[in-house]
């Protein structure tokens, strides 16, 4: 009697295991038709942007791209994170949905753009490196990683990204018109940056590997 409820014990464990990667499998499924067929006239196919303005979402971090849907998204106050054309894509996305289209992207090969000025090179190397001590600036490495990688949920992968993209989400920090960051982190350190100095390091992410 214990053998045969042990065996049909296991029996359903295995059941729920089959239907669970069967879900899993349908997931992500419809995530690469979605990726394909909505998200691909920014962000291409694959995640990999021709356009400066979209971000590339290839090799992002899962969890980081998953808070920025759900930040797009948004609850019963509104979304956190504004954006006009990603807040009506987001919108009606499960978070089953999210949680497969942020994975699709991470899974996807990042085509990296280059650093493209060599005469920011060196002040976008220390500010990167060292921060602006004069003005309480830290290291972006310190978060972002000595080249680029990030670090999940929080903090994004940054090499290769469009310098452009990158520049403009630092001013939209300085300007408060961004807001989704974890203790005004990146509004305080952008607010002490000047134009040049966010270009500068913005190119220098860019070109790091």
């Amino acid at each position: 009697m214990i053998k045969r409820s042990l065996l049909l014990s296991l029996l359903l464990v295995a059941g729920s295991l089959h239907a669970q990667d069967k879900g899993a499998q349908a997931d992500m499924a419809k995530a690469k038709q979605t990726a394909e067929q909505v998200c691909a006239g920014c962000h291409g196919a694959d995640g990999n942007s021709q356009i400066p303005a979209n971000p590339k979402l290839a090799g992002q971090h899962k969890e980081y791209l998953t808070k920025q849907l759900k930040n797009f998204k948004g609850g019963a106050s509104g979304p956190e994170r504004v954006n006009a054309i990603m807040n009506g894509m987001a919108a009606p996305l499960s978070d089953g949905e999210v949680v497969a289209l942020a994975t699709y992207f991470s899974q996807q090969k990042l085509q990296p753009e280059p650093a493209k000025s060599k005469d920011t090179i060196n002040l976008g190397q220390q500010i990167w490196r060292a921060g602006i001590a004069s003005k309480g600036v830290p290291a972006c490495a310190a978060c972002h990683g000595p080249a680029g990688a990030g670090l999940p949920a929080q903090y994004p992968r940054l090499s290769g990204q469009f310098s452009d993209y990158t520049e403009a989400q630092l001013k939209a920090f300085r300007a408060g018109e961004r807001a989704n960051d974890p203790s005004k982190m990146m509004r305080m350190i952008a607010i002490k940056m000047t134009d040049p100095e966010i270009k500068a390091v913005s190119d220098y992410a860019a070109g790091l590997r």
